[in-house]
């Protein structure tokens, strides 16, 4: 019996999905490079969405990684349909590359390890990964390239939201860069409280955390608010907005490749 190899193409198109609680943001690779970029609202998702968002893209394999497990059943019968094979999904036959050292593995969000995996295959370590998205999480990975662990606050957007539901003065506005630095009304004054504020509390942790694991620790900002905040945080050394998207990437190749390379009986 013999067995012929067959590597995964260059020309084989991947779609990176990242599933979150606002939005399901999505990210078409060819090989190793992204070649298209686009979101859908989670709530609003829809199969004939997704397909009008591809427009003539026609993609070979798909990879999941999701925080809204209810979205991720949906998603993986939509592909199904779409590729005719299942999807991979993080955490679910396929597994972040990553030792984990946290108190109970199975509680960290896979995309934490994926942006944690993606930081040491770019940048190396140590590292600490921000992601400022619905929450803002700190993923901090030591010298060893262990994932140690980090911290998860309220994003910037619920908390302007918070002001604004927890108050009785306080309006509904949207979350935008602010005018200046001490506001001159209430609007000004919210919004430069939670950027600014925001910007200083990232700036504080990161030397706090830096003190632990090195201050050559690279630090690497992400997700859907990095435009807005990145430029108030001074310890941020990188701004990779397709960093969830590399990391699915790269997890999805190093699978095919040490586990998963086509197998054809002839």
């Amino acid at each position: 019996m013999n067995f012929v190899f067959c590597h995964l193409s260059l020309k084989d198109v991947l779609l990176a999905i990242d599933i979150g609680n606002t939005n399901i943001s999505f990210g078409v690779f060819q090989g190793n490079k992204i070649i298209r970029r686009f979101s859908i609202p989670t709530k609003a998702y829809r199969l004939k969405s997704l397909k009008n968002k591809l427009g003539r893209i026609t993609i070979s394999d798909a990879i999941i990684c999701s925080v809204v497990p209810a979205v991720s059943k949906i998603m993986e019968k939509d592909l199904e349909k779409l590729l005719g094979k299942q999807p991979y999904i993080i955490g679910k036959g396929i597994k972040v590359p990553i030792n984990n050292l946290y108190l109970k593995p199975k509680q960290v969000g896979q995309d934490r390890l994926v942006n944690a995996y993606a930081g040491i295959k770019l940048y190396g370590v140590p590292l600490i990964a921000v992601d400022f998205g619905t929450a803002v999480t700190f993923d901090v990975v030591s010298r060893n390239k262990e994932y140690l662990g980090g911290m998860i606050l309220p994003g910037l957007g619920i908390s302007l939201d918070a002001l604004n539901q927890r108050t009785a003065l306080l309006p509904k506005i949207k979350l935008e860069e602010p005018k200046e630095f001490i506001g001159r009304d209430t609007k000004g004054s919210m919004l430069s409280g939670i950027v600014y504020g925001f910007a200083a509390l990232t700036d504080d942790l990161v030397i706090r955390i830096k003190k632990k694991i090195g201050k050559n620790a690279k630090v690497i900002g992400t997700g859907g608010n990095i435009d807005l905040i990145g430029k108030y945080c001074r310890q941020i050394d990188k701004i990779d907005r397709d960093l969830t998207f590399k990391g699915l990437n790269f997890i999805y190749r190093n699978f095919l490749d040490s586990a998963a390379y086509c197998r054809r009986i002839i």
